[in-house]
């Protein structure tokens, strides 16, 4: 079992004094595989002209990847899950949301294998289950388990990569795993969804994705912040007004696949599943205004006395306010 990464584990790579690719007039972006509308930006080039900035785009396959590389030096800004988020930030990272991507919706699940006994959550209890290290899904499972009375052991929890839950999926070790697209799609081909992001949210356990940036660069780079919401906002616009645009067969989708992997029926279908919440309700305090009496502070900070519950992080900051700002949404038109 890969168990979450410590604290040691996670800020080591930030006593090494990288070159920064910043520093050489170059901004480092770090993506997901999650299927968002803007993700089309970064294909066509759309954040470098609405910034006119240089972009380096670096997929990375998890939230807690991103924050070891930010806490390098080597990514400026970061697309993140609250789970790695809250952990990052209770270790002495200094970063601020300044959009949200998404809240807990059905574009992440999780997924019980066909004949594998599980029918309610209940059943969970003596099974093999996986999600991603720090990980907004390995929170949610391990909230799962913990609404059920039963510990990670009785449920056999194992803390490891999609790539590798995908294989270990498809050798037969699992009975179900917490996962977002491309694995998602991939496991429900001989799974079934068991119990949706935004179902464990309304069980106590709530989550979103955003956008950070380091306190450093957000305090010297307004202007990029700025128009790199905006592109997001615009996207997400035309998601939501205009879903033609988005279907399979559309060049949006095709995009999407290109840069993502999957199909472009695969890319349609995972856009359906987002809970996007427009800018405007961004910046009112049930989100990212109101420091640390914000709903995205509030949630930080639960996330983050869960995991110390469960012994993932060893400290819970009085205040998780600072780390979020609605001054970028706020700015849009």
């Amino acid at each position: 079992m890969k168990p979450f990464l410590p604290s040691i584990a996670l800020f080591a790579l930030a006593t090494l004094a990288p070159l920064s690719a910043e520093a050489a007039g170059k901004i480092v972006v770090a993506y997901q595989t999650d299927a968002l509308p803007s993700s089309v930006a970064i294909a066509n080039g759309d954040f470098a002209k609405a910034t006119g900035s240089e972009i380096d785009f670096r997929k990375f396959n998890s939230g807690a990847d991103i924050f070891a590389a930010i806490a390098a030096g080597d990514v400026q800004v970061g697309y993140v899950g609250s789970s790695p988020f809250a952990a990052a930030v209770s270790r002495g990272l200094d970063v601020k949301a300044f959009y949200l991507a998404s809240a807990s919706g059905t574009d992440e699940a999780l997924v019980v294998r066909n004949g594998s006994g599980i029918e309610t959550p209940a059943d969970l209890k003596g099974k093999k289950l996986a999600a991603a290290p720090v990980s907004t899904d390995h929170y949610q499972l391990l909230a799962v388990l913990k609404q059920e009375k039963l510990s990670e052991r009785d449920a056999q929890v194992f803390a490891i990569p999609q790539p590798d839950i995908v294989a270990a999926w498809n050798r037969g070790d699992l009975d179900g795993a917490f996962v977002w697209d491309p694995a998602l799609t991939e496991l429900k081909k001989t799974g079934k969804v068991l119990l949706t992001s935004r179902q464990v949210a309304d069980r106590g356990a709530p989550t979103f994705t955003a956008w950070v940036a380091t306190a450093a660069f957000a305090k010297e780079n307004p202007a990029f912040l700025k128009s790199f919401a905006g592109v997001v906002e615009r996207y997400s616009v035309s998601f939501r007004d205009d879903k033609a645009a988005w279907g399979s067969e559309s060049p949006n989708a095709k995009t999407l696949a290109g840069l993502l992997g999957g199909t472009p029926s695969d890319q349609a279908a995972a856009l359906n599943n987002l809970s996007l919440i427009p800018a405007r309700q961004q910046a009112s305090k049930d989100w990212l205004d109101g420091g640390e009496n914000s709903g995205t502070a509030r949630i930080l900070k639960e996330t983050a006395e869960f995991l110390k519950e469960q012994k993932k992080v060893s400290t819970v900051l009085p205040s998780y306010g600072g780390f979020v700002t609605a001054d970028y949404v706020k700015a849009l038109p």
